[in-house]
């Protein structure tokens, strides 16, 4: 970064005495979208830091006798990027600490406006570090278009510079690593302030570019939408959960209906079983007792039998009794009548009588 220096007893001018443009109107919407996109995503990038100032269409004073140049865009840094409530008419450098512009930017001019020769000089004279000229209307070299060859028309879309012992070196590269800055840049298609075209890009270290707020907002609104779209499938999802649920709960409570079904089947079939138990009891109870009616009426009936028994015992043994007493009677009887025989035939005998003949 190049500082100037300057005799502190000279009374300068100040950017308020100094004219603020060159009143040089451009002929290109270019000359004015392509540095303001690069504003545009420095001041998201840089929205942290104070000491940077990007000027667009904005006259360069850095000597006091010479005129201002005013490129397209330049960056200076180790300024303050809000000097006042008013804000800057021009870049005064003696009022800038000395600090020259480290990046100038020219969008080149249909009608040719020097950037590849009396701008370039310029710019090495202030000392500006890099400078960027980004150009639309150049031929790709090989293309073979035939006419009227422009100035500028075998250039390269986008070339940066580097100062080397006053002398612009042309880089290499897209995009071009710029490491005094921190930054890269280089071109890309995208879309800015609705248009859709190659801009000029500012890219991080890996080469990453960063997005102008048009492409943010766009990529915000596709997060967002896809977003809006992940809450639908998860709404979805939820109400596909929800009706799942329903349905499960629905079936939870048709199967709860079939368990108090079944409950009250068993509980019924249970009354039922209860029921019959109690029947099959009464009927037990009432076989018993009727078994036991049987049984104590065929215990009569056998004690009856029994004391019939007993009673044609008690007879027959009456009757023998009574047969004995018979016999006894017959014995007695047979031997009375022995006796009488045996007397009488000893009566016989005693009268000389044989009772054997009498038989």
């Amino acid at each position: 970064m190049k500082i100037l220096s300057y005799d502190p007893t000279l009374r300068l001018p100040t950017a308020e005495e100094l004219p603020d443009s060159d009143d040089t109107p451009v002929d290109n919407e270019l000359q004015n979208l392509i540095p303001n996109a690069a504003d545009d995503i420095l001041s998201r990038i840089w929205a942290q830091r104070d000491d940077w100032f990007w000027g667009v269409d904005m006259g360069i004073y850095y000597h006091p006798e010479k005129p201002a140049l005013v490129p397209d865009g330049f960056l200076s840094i180790g300024v303050q990027r809000i000097k006042s409530a008013a804000l800057r008419l021009s870049y005064v450098v003696w009022e800038e600490k000395g600090i020259v512009p480290i990046l100038v930017m020219e969008v080149v001019s249909k009608t040719y406006g020097g950037e590849y020769d009396k701008k370039m000089a310029d710019y090495a004279e202030l000392g500006a570090l890099y400078y960027v000229i980004y150009n639309p209307f150049c031929r790709p070299i090989g293309s073979g278009r035939r006419g009227r060859r422009s100035r500028h028309a075998d250039h390269q879309p986008l070339e940066v510079y580097k100062l080397e012992e006053d002398q612009y070196r042309l880089l290499s590269g897209n995009p071009i690593w710029l490491p005094e800055i921190g930054l890269g840049i280089g071109t890309g298609l995208g879309r800015y302030r609705g248009r859709s075209r190659e801009w000029v890009y500012w890219y991080d270290q890996e080469g990453r570019r960063y997005l102008a707020s048009d492409e943010l907002a766009e990529q915000e609104r596709q997060r967002a939408q896809q977003a809006q779209q992940e809450v639908e499938q998860e709404r979805q999802r939820a109400q596909q959960a929800q009706q799942e649920v329903e349905q499960e709960r629905q079936r939870v409570q048709q199967a709860q209906q079939e368990v108090e079904q079944e409950r009250q089947r068993a509980q019924q079939a249970q009354q039922e079983v209860e029921q019959e138990r109690q029947r099959a009891q009464q009927e037990v109870e009432q076989e018993r007792q009727r078994a036991q009616q049987e049984v104590e009426q065929e215990r009569q009936r056998a004690q009856q039998a029994q004391q019939e028994v007993e009673q044609e015992r008690q007879r027959a043994q009456q009757a023998q009794q009574e047969v004995e007493q018979e016999r006894q009677r017959a014995q007695q009887e047979v031997e009375r009548q022995r006796q009488r025989a045996e007397r009488l035939a000893e009566y016989l005998r005693s009268q000389n009588i044989d009772p054997d003949q009498l038989m």
